[in-house]
């Protein structure tokens, strides 16, 4: 059967004359763009860095919206290139870089959620007006990347409806998209910049464009994109890194702000380390610099001085080095530095002043700390948490990449890595009160007993923070009072800056992690996200001319739309479970997002094999296995041997998907409209993305009971005409023309 592009396709195609191949190239292109976003917007825009998911969201929705209209024209020129060099230009341009940067600091009045660098005012119209311009500037971000995604889901939406095998033509865009998942992060894992990410989106986008005179302006386009985006990523630096998390700027110091160290780090354009000398002969050598009242007293000396005869050190979010560094000085024979990071262990190896990680008695384990808690067999004299904020979240969570390792269960864990007499000693910026209670509240909580708590004030020592001590405090304390120096200056800094502490605050755990949340609430912000979100769907239905198509909505799209909202929310469930297991690294949501679309071509094989499978007992086990999950405590499984662990938990949390792939691709096959059908199943994928935050107050668990929900009110809503179509098989091979 040959396929005729005029009447398939449309007219206005371009794409490769095989369908089979289309769907695969669009699939790749587009999960690789979504990624991209997801990744360079949160870095240069710091309030997606906090609100992550928000690009995911709009992404869904340009790809449903894309899907409902696939009968107009693709116009990748007008809806994809003119956007997204629009964007890339106003990221290239400093200025407008610096506005767009500013964002955050605008919507930090709201005073509700945790933004490094918030610029609180007291004038209530000064207040309004950065709040009105915030959500202006983040609202015309989101039309940009929502118009980005539509062409890419008209050429979807076309070829999927289009190819006369529905479950091969699924089976591709599964397939697709988990290559350009890997794809993305093989980028990632080579460091690359994103002038490279552009051009490998470039390439798979050449397949679609028209050749000949119309298209040399497509093609300026793309190549002012890929220009443009070279010229946003240079900055006056030592090095620039894109690591597998985040971007990292190597500046030198500046005297003239007053920067401690020689080199300073940046994440995502935000101060993030200093690299500090504080060897003693550097010290003494700049008594101007550094104050004798703090000599061998920085931040990263006093976890081992508060120990008598410290042999082992354990320090997790190691950084750059400083806090091993102090482990050589004090002569420590056993030093473990645990940093998720490989770019910032790389910096750290060529660019420290003391070079501790060229030390023998320096170990250094590149992995998340959750994850080293959960498999260390040794013991402790000292385990110190560094200054662990990471600036972001995940792509498909609320939860920072740094939540885990400060909850109840985390430091129950480090608490048993502790040798007799061993203590903690716990580092944190803590912007609010509440986030330093909730710190000794938990500490307290672990070890019985109030832990003791002292600010440490910015200086060239170190950039301070409040410190938390807690074990053997009964040494600890005998420690302090024979170092009259060091009690002098305990003393002084409370009566500077003292700790207020209640003991009030809720404590963070395995199912509620949110640190920077004082109670279990949705922020404002959130709220008003999602109102941009319904004003963003508005714009579209008029612009788009979505109205009648809206009217129609049938009883089939309400199930594909329950089932697209039911498996964000079980992925984003998948990868926040996981993280408690195997730890939140990139490997870990890489391999968890994978194993779903892996199991989704399992799904779809199941599906072909035994098409006669009653829809009624999959549904049983699919919420059945839902609710098993929400029982199943995964951290159970963190001491089995890490490719046991990886097959366990990841067999365990993507189970229910096996069950809903078969729904999904059961329903899908008979369907009338694939395109529509897909678009609705977006659209619920977006709604599902944006009920995340509901586990802000019912915690991680309970969003299993949400997909139990969800997916039985998708069974409500199957017409009882698609479970009267017989399931096809023997269709046809489409030949290529």
């Amino acid at each position: 059967m040959s396929v005729d592009q005029g009447k398939s396709t449309g007219a206005d195609y371009y794409g490769p004359a095989n369908i089979t191949l289309a769907i695969f190239l669009v699939s790749v292109l587009g999960l690789f763009l979504e990624m991209l976003l997801i990744r360079w917007i949160s870095t240069e825009i710091r309030i997606f860095a906090y609100l992550q998911n928000t690009i995911l969201v709009v992404c869904f929705l340009g790809l449903g919206i894309g899907c409902f209209t696939s009968k107009k024209p693709v116009a990748l020129r007008k809806l994809l290139l003119i956007p997204l060099f629009f964007l890339i230009l106003l990221i290239a341009i400093p200025q407008t870089k610096e506005v767009l940067g500013n964002i955050s600091q605008m919507l930090s009045n709201l005073g509700d959620l945790v933004i490094w660098h918030s610029v609180i005012v007291s004038n209530l119209w000064e207040a309004l007006f950065y709040l009105i311009a915030g959500l202006l500037l983040t609202f015309l971000l989101m039309v940009l990347i929502v118009d980005i995604f539509i062409p890419l889901g008209r050429l979807l939406g076309r070829l999927i409806d289009a190819h006369p095998q529905t479950i091969w033509a699924y089976s591709v865009n599964v397939a697709g998209s988990l290559i350009g998942t890997w794809l993305f992060v093989l980028l990632s894992v080579l460091h690359q910049p994103p002038v490279i990410w552009l051009i490998v989106m470039a390439f798979f986008l050449f397949f679609f464009l028209e050749w000949g005179n119309k298209g040399k302006i497509d093609f300026a386009l793309l190549l002012g994109i890929i220009i443009f985006s070279w010229l946003a990523s240079q900055e006056n630096s030592l090095e620039i890194l894109w690591s597998p998390y985040q971007k990292l700027v190597l500046k030198e110091s500046s005297c003239q702000k007053k920067e401690a160290g020689k080199f300073n780090l940046t994440v995502n354009n935000t101060n993030y380390q200093a690299l500090l000398d504080l060897s003693e002969k550097n010290v003494k050598s700049h008594p101007n610099k550094f104050s004798s009242e703090m000599m061998g007293l920085s931040q990263y000396d006093i976890p081992l001085i508060l120990h008598p005869r410290p042999q082992s050190f354990l320090v997790v979010g190691a950084g750059s080095g400083n806090d091993a560094a102090a482990g050589i000085r004090h002569n420590i024979k056993k030093i473990t530095a645990v940093e998720i990071d490989p770019a910032i262990i790389s910096l750290g190896r060529r660019y420290h002043p003391e070079k501790p990680y060229d030390s023998p008695t320096v170990q250094v384990v590149n992995d998340d700390a959750r994850s080293f808690f959960a498999t260390c067999q040794g013991k402790y004299d000292v385990i110190s948490f560094g200054l662990l904020d990471s600036h972001t979240t995940t792509a498909m969570t609320n939860a920072r990449l740094d939540h885990y390792v400060y909850t109840r269960e985390s430091l129950e864990r480090a608490k048993s890595l502790l040798a007799p007499g061993g203590i903690i000693v716990l580092s944190f910026e803590a912007q609010k009160p509440f986030i330093a209670d909730r710190m000794a509240s938990i500490l307290s909580e672990v070890f019985q007993e109030y832990p003791l708590c002292f600010c440490i004030p910015y200086s060239n020592y170190g950039w301070g923070g409040v410190i938390f001590i807690a074990g053997d405090l009964i040494t600890v304390r005998k420690q302090i009072d024979n170092n009259k120096r060091f009690a002098a200056l305990i003393e002084k800094w409370q009566n500077t800056k003292p700790v207020p502490l209640t003991y009030t605050t809720k404590v963070t755990t395995d199912d509620w992690p949110y640190i920077y949340l004082q109670t279990p609430t949705i922020p404002i912000l959130y709220y008003l996200l999602a109102g941009m979100m319904f004003l963003l769907l508005i714009r579209c239905g008029k612009y788009f001319s979505l109205k009648q198509l809206f009217s129609e909505w049938r009883l089939s799209h309400w199930h594909f739309f329950f089932l697209g909202a039911a498996f964000l929310l079980l992925e984003v469930q998948n990868i926040s479970k996981a993280a408690v297991a195997l730890g939140n690294t990139w490997e870990v949501n890489a391999v968890i997002v994978s194993g779903v679309l892996v199991m989704i071509l399992v799904a779809n094989f199941l599906a072909a094999i035994f098409p006669k499978l009653p829809l009624k007992v999959t549904y049983v086990a699919l919420i059945l296995s839902c609710l098993t999950l929400y029982f199943l405590d995964l951290s159970r499984f963190a001491f089995l041997p890490y490719f046991s662990k990886v097959v366990v938990v990841g067999g365990l949390t993507t189970l229910p998907i096996v069950f809903s792939g078969i729904v999904f691709i059961r329903s899908f096959a008979v369907v009338v409209g694939k395109d529509t059908a897909l678009g609705a199943n977006l659209i619920g994928a977006l709604v599902g993305a944006m009920l995340q935050s509901v586990t802000f107050i019912t915690g991680i668990k309970a969003l299993l009971l949400f997909v139990a929900g969800l997916y039985f009110l998708s069974m409500l809503t199957q017409p009882p005409t698609l479970l009267k179509q017989p399931f096809p098989k023997g269709e046809p091979t489409p030949q290529i023309t």
